[in-house]
C-alpha cells in the first residue's frame, strides 16, 4: 500500500482553497509503487488483448460476449479491487484502485461495464452489507460469477433520486418486502445477476435492497438505443410484486440516501480517473494518425494548428491526472491514519464524505476534459473521424455520457459550493474568516510583495491570487445573499468553476515542482512548460468567472472598486503559450503518446 510522502496528517477536504501545501507533500504519478504499476499493466494488457479484438461484436451486442469478458477479468482479479481479501477480493488501496480504473478505460463500453459492476454494483455491499450479506455475495461478485448493477434512476427521477416512485411493502407474514416500480438507465441491466435497488418503504422511507435477478417479479427490459457506449448493456428493470427477503435490506430502513450518496462520491472520483485513461489512448491514436495522413506534401502533424491540438490535449490530461493522483494520495493517507481505530467501514465512509468536493471536481473536470480531447481527435482525423470504422468516432460518442453519469455536471457544480458553504458554516473550513481578512487587506490597499523565487514561483503567485479571487467573489456573494445563494444557480456555477480551476492549477503546479526537485529542471522542462501554459490559460478562465460572479452581486461604486481589486489580483507577466504548447506537442509526437506517463 502506498501513501503520500507527507509527514503531516492528510489535508482536509476543500482546504486547498485556504492552504498552500509543499510540493513534497502531494502524491503524484511518480510516487506509484512497482506493484501498483503492475496492476495497471495487467489491466491495460487485458483490454488490449482480450477486449479490443471483440470491439465490433461488442458494439453490435453479441449475446453473452460482454458478460464472458467480465468473468474472464474476474478470474484475473480485475473485478474485485474494492472487495476485502477476506471475502475473496483484491482489497486494493485507493491508489491501486485508481490505477486499475484508469487502465481499464481504453474502451468506453468495457470501462462503464466494469464501473457498474466493481464500483456502484458491489461497493454498497462492501460498505453497508451485513456479515451474512457479504459472505453470501461478495466472493461471487469478486470472481464475476455474479455480475452487479445499481438501480437508482427512474423515468421521472434522474438527478432527483429521492423523488423515487418505486415502493416496498412488507408482506403480511413479515418475511419479504414486495417491490413495485421501474428503474431506468441501468448499466449491466441486461445480464446482471444482482441489483442494488432503491425503493421507498410504505412510499416514504428511502431504502436500499439487494435484489437477485432470479427473484420472482424482477425482470430487465429491452436494451436501450444509446448515442454511445454501445458495448455496454443499458436497460430498464421492472419490479412487479418482486419478493425480496427482509434479510436483503441493505443498511437500514429509511437510510438509503446514505448508501446512494456515499457510493456516488466513490463513483465520481473514479470517473475522473477513467477520463484520464481514455484521453491518453485517444491522444496516442490521434498523434499516430497525424503522421500517417499527408496534405499539401507534408504530414498533417507538422502543421502548427495540429501541433496546438496535440499539445493542448496533453496539457489538459496532465492537469486532470495531477488532480486525481493528488486526491487519491490524500484519501489513502486519511484511510491509513484511520486504520486500526474504530469501524473500518465507518472510517471509509468518513473519508469519502471528507473528500466529496474533490470527487465532484474530478468528475466534472475529468469528463469535460475528455470531451475536449475526443472532439479534437475527431478534428485531427478530419472526415475519417466522422466514420464508424475509426476509433475516434466511437470515443467521441462514448465520452458524452460521462457528463450525465453519477449526477450531472450541473448538479455536481451546485454540490461543490453547497458542500463548501456547509463546511464553512459548520466551522470545518475557515472560509468566512479568510474572506473577511481579505476584505480588510483590500481596504488597506496594495502591498509590496517580495519577488517570487524558485521553480514556477511566478505560477505559484498566480495560483495564490486565484484563491484570493475566489474569496473575493464568494465572500461578496455570501454577504449579500446568505442562505439564498443556492437559488442563484448561475452564480453558484461561476464560483464552482473557479474552485475547480484552482484545484487543477495547484495540483499541476505542485506536481511539476516536486518532479523538478527530484529529477532537476532540465529533465522536467516539458512538464514545466505544460504547467505554465495550463496555469496561464486557467487564470484567464478564473478571472472571467470572477467578473461574472462579482458583477452579479455588486453595483455602482462598489462594483468599480471590486473590479479594480480583481484587476490587481489578475496582474501577471505575459507568456508565449504558443511556443510552450508547441514544445509539449513535440514531446507527444516523439513517441506518439502522452509524454508524462508515470512522472
Amino acid at each position: 500500500m502506498a501513501t503520500a510522502t507527507a509527514t503531516k496528517s492528510a489535508a482536509k477536504g476543500g482546504s486547498f482553497l485556504l492552504e498552500a501545501p509543499l510540493a513534497q507533500e502531494v502524491f503524484t504519478p511518480a510516487d506509484v509503487t512497482d506493484d501498483q504499476r503492475l496492476i495497471g499493466q495487467t489491466a491495460e494488457e487485458f483490454v488490449i488483448k482480450e477486449v479490443f479484438p471483440h470491439i465490433k461484436d461488442l458494439e453490435n451486442k453479441k449475446p453473452g460476449l460482454m458478460a464472458s469478458l467480465v468473468k474472464k477479468a474476474g478470474e484475473l482479479g480485475l473485478m474485485s479491487g474494492g472487495i476485502p481479501e477476506e471475502y475473496g477480493g483484491a482489497g486494493l488501496d485507493k491508489i491501486s484502485g485508481m490505477v486499475l480504473t484508469e487502465k481499464l478505460s481504453l474502451y468506453g463500453g468495457f470501462a462503464v461495464t466494469h464501473g457498474a459492476h466493481a464500483g456502484i454494483g458491489t461497493l454498497p455491499i462492501v460498505y453497508f452489507g451485513t456479515e451474512e450479506q457479504k459472505k453470501k455475495y461478495l466472493p461471487k461478485l469478486a470472481t464475476g460469477e455474479l455480475i452487479g448493477a445499481y438501480c437508482l434512476s427512474e423515468p421521472q427521477a434522474g438527478s432527483d433520486a429521492q423523488n423515487s416512485l418505486t415502493r416496498a411493502e412488507l408482506n403480511p407474514e413479515g418475511t419479504h418486502y414486495i417491490l413495485n416500480g421501474q428503474k431506468m438507465w441501468i448499466t449491466n441491466g441486461g445480464f446482471a445477476d444482482l441489483y442494488i435497488v432503491f425503493a421507498k418503504v410504505n412510499g416514504e422511507k428511502f431504502t436500499a435492497f439487494i435484489v437477485e435477478r432470479a427473484f420472482e417479479g424482477c425482470k430487465p427490459g429491452n436494451e436501450e438505443h444509446k448515442m454511445g457506449i454501445h458495448g455496454s448493456s443499458t436497460t430498464p428493470v421492472f419490479l412487479e410484486n418482486c419478493k425480496v427477503p427482509k434479510e436483503n435490506v441493505l443498511h437500514e430502513i429509511g437510510r438509503g440516501h446514505i448508501v446512494a450518496f456515499n457510493i456516488l462520491n466513490a463513483g465520481r472520483f473514479t470517473l475522473g480517473a477513467s477520463g484520464v485513461g481514455a484521453s491518453k489512448y485517444v491522444m496516442s491514436v490521434a498523434s499516430k494518425y497525424a503522421k500517417e495522413r499527408k496534405a499539401f506534401g507534408k504530414q498533417i502533424g507538422e502543421f502548427g494548428l495540429l501541433k496546438e491540438k496535440l499539445g493542448e490535449m496533453a496539457i489538459q490530461t496532465y492537469a486532470v491526472e495531477s488532480m486525481v493522483y493528488r486526491s487519491a494520495g490524500t484519501m489513502e493517507m486519511a484511510m491509513a491514519a484511520a486504520a486500526g481505530s474504530g469501524d473500518k467501514v465507518k472510517n471509509t465512509m468518513a473519508v469519502l464524505d471528507e473528500y466529496a468536493i474533490e470527487s465532484s471536481i474530478a468528475k466534472v473536470y475529468g469528463s469535460e476534459m475528455l470531451d475536449f480531447v475526443v472532439d479534437e481527435a475527431v478534428q485531427i482525423f478530419g472526415g475519417y473521424g466522422f466514420h464508424e470504422d475509426y476509433p475516434v468516432c466511437r470515443a467521441y460518442r462514448d465520452s458524452r455520457i460521462n457528463r450525465i453519469f453519477e449526477g450531472t455536471n450541473e448538479i455536481n457544480r451546485m454540490l461543490i459550493i453547497q458542500m463548501l458553504m456547509k463546511r464553512a458554516m459548520g466551522g470545518q473550513l475557515a472560509l468566512l474568516p479568510a474572506a473577511m481578512k481579505l476584505a480588510d487587506e483590500i481596504l488597506a490597499g496594495p502591498s509590496f510583495e517580495d519577488a517570487p523565487e524558485g521553480v514556477l514561483a511566478e505560477e505559484a503567485r498566480v495560483v495564490a491570487n486565484a484563491k484570493k479571487m475566489f474569496l473575493q467573489a464568494a465572500g461578496g456573494a455570501v454577504q449579500k445573499l446568505r442562505e439564498k445563494l443556492a437559488e442563484e444557480q448561475e452564480l453558484v456555477g461561476a464560483l464552482a468553476n473557479i474552485v475547480m480551476e484552482i484545484y487543477a492549477m495547484e495540483s499541476s503546479l505542485l506536481r511539476a515542482q516536486k518532479a523538478a526537485a527530484t529529477r532537476g529542471e532540465a529533465a522536467t522542462q516539458v512538464m514545466i512548460d505544460a504547467t505554465r501554459v495550463f496555469i496561464s490559460d486557467a487564470m484567464e478562465r478564473v478571472e472571467h468567472e470572477a467578473k461574472r460572479a462579482i458583477t452579479a452581486v455588486h453595483e455602482g461604486d462598489m462594483l468599480t472598486t471590486q473590479m479594480a481589486v480583481l484587476k490587481r489580483f489578475g496582474k501577471r507577466a505575459p507568456l508565449d503559450t504558443i511556443a510552450l504548447r508547441r514544445n509539449v506537442a513535440v514531446a507527444v509526437q516523439a513517441q506518439d503518446r502522452y509524454p508524462f506517463e508515470g512522472r
